[in-house]
């Protein structure tokens, strides 16, 4: 089976339809520590089974749990990434040491996608759904890559930033006012915004110490006081990525 060419066809086909991004840090006590984004895009098995069978023949029709790596799949696209851009590449690169776990089920409408990497330290992370954009360059002219909104998806015109030094946690989106300014508006953006609203953001990040306030009134708090949970319309991750912004203080 051609991973690459099922994964893309189904990120891409979640522009279209209602899903429940969730963004995961775990940070340990030296902190390391596991980011994930997982995605849960059943709807879309509900709406699109159809299409997914013309697009995707007897692939789709299978039920799918698999694990791999972007470095496997890139392997495979080896040759249309040697014609990017050095920035496209560079960009591509930073999802190297990414893990994909796809479930895919027609019979029960099931789709979860799930992207996971360890890191060192949390300001190596970036925005993922950002960097994933990057792999529409490599399907052009294809059924997914000419779909309404294939371009849109994790494009939100800002630098996601992270810091954690023990005493104090920020999640910062600074947006590209230039590229904001740049930006020409086209007629999918009633469609995506109608799409984007039934679509749910939610950040979820787990701490080695106890939390003393978090700057966003709406976290919700695990028993421990240790983990947070917000959740969001998609509509701000895409349109207000700065809304997303806070800041955590721990307990001495």
């Amino acid at each position: 089976m051609k991973f690459y060419k099922i994964l893309t066809f189904l990120f891409l086909t979640a522009t279209l339809t209602s899903c429940t991004f969730t963004e995961n840090i775990h940070i340990n006590d030296n902190g390391t520590g596991k980011f994930s984004v997982d995605m849960d895009g059943s709807s879309l098995m509900a709406m699109a089974g159809n299409q997914l069978g013309d697009q995707m023949g007897a692939d789709a029709k299978k039920n799918i749990d698999t694990t791999f790596t972007f470095k496997q799949l890139f392997e495979e696209k080896k040759d249309s990434i040697a014609k990017l851009s050095p920035e496209a590449q560079a960009e591509l690169k930073k999802l190297e040491n990414f893990v994909v776990n796809t479930k895919m089920n027609a019979e029960q409408k099931q789709f979860l996608m799930t992207l996971s990497t360890d890191f060192k330290n949390v300001n190596e992370l970036q925005d993922i759904l950002q960097t994933m954009s990057a792999m529409q360059k490599l399907e052009k002219g294809s059924a997914a890559a000419t779909m309404p909104l294939s371009g849109g998806l994790g494009n939100n015109n800002s630098k996601l930033n992270y810091t954690y030094d023990g005493k104090k946690f920020t999640r910062k989106a600074i947006i590209d006012t230039q590229k904001l300014t740049e930006k020409v508006p086209d007629s999918a953006a009633d469609m995506s915004k109608m799409i984007f609203a039934s679509s749910t953001y939610v950040l979820k990040y787990h701490f080695p110490k106890k939390i003393k306030k978090v700057s966003n009134p709406n976290a919700m708090f695990s028993e421990d006081r240790k983990t947070i949970t917000i959740q969001y319309p998609f509509t701000d991750y895409m349109e207000n990525p700065d809304k997303l912004n806070f800041e955590v203080e721990f307990e001495k």
